[in-house]
């Protein structure tokens, strides 16, 4: 058996068609507006990081070179370098070296030699700052005293320098 439709199939379907596509256009319409549908809103947050801080500078000292010191004699030149053991960077301006301690105190050894038999000049280095790691060299100068008092007490000492470095 044929199937065929009825002349009055056709014509329905062909009526309820316009109904059928209008109905998806709505769907798709509101299906899409959900899609697209949403919320303002705004927030703030807070996080940090951590900076460190400056650390000592360290300043080492060389052998000196010249002749040996003696009352109003030639001076000795001892060398010096300053270096910058942190990551960052470091500035610095002064230099100052004294006949002190290791710790910086008066240096009195027995026999009446004291610091007040030597003179420290200026030193002689490149001042600024230093990266991380890096070092930089200088020279000081010094030289003993001829004063009028019996200086036998400082004969064949080593004489301490202590720097500070700012």
């Amino acid at each position: 058996m044929s199937s065929t439709l009825s002349p009055d199939a056709t014509t329905t379907r062909t009526k309820h068609r316009p109904l059928l596509v209008a109905l998806v256009v709505i769907l798709i319409v509101a299906v899409g507006g959900v899609a697209f549908a949403y919320w303002t809103s705004s927030g703030t947050g807070t996080g940090e990081a951590q900076t460190g801080t400056s650390s000592a500078l360290e300043v080492e000292g060389g052998t000196a070179t010249g002749a040996a010191l003696t009352p109003g004699g030639p001076s000795q030149t001892v060398p010096f370098t300053v270096t910058n053991t942190s990551t960052g960077s470091q500035d610095f301006s002064s230099v100052v070296v004294t006949v002190a301690t290791d710790t910086g105190g008066t240096w009195s050894p027995a026999g009446g030699c004291s610091a007040a038999d030597y003179t420290v000049g200026t030193p002689v280095i490149e001042y600024g700052e230093l990266a991380g790691g890096e070092s930089v060299t200088g020279t000081v100068e010094l030289s003993m005293n001829n004063r009028p008092v019996n200086q036998d007490g400082c004969k064949t000492l080593d004489v301490p320098l202590y720097f500070v470095v700012s």
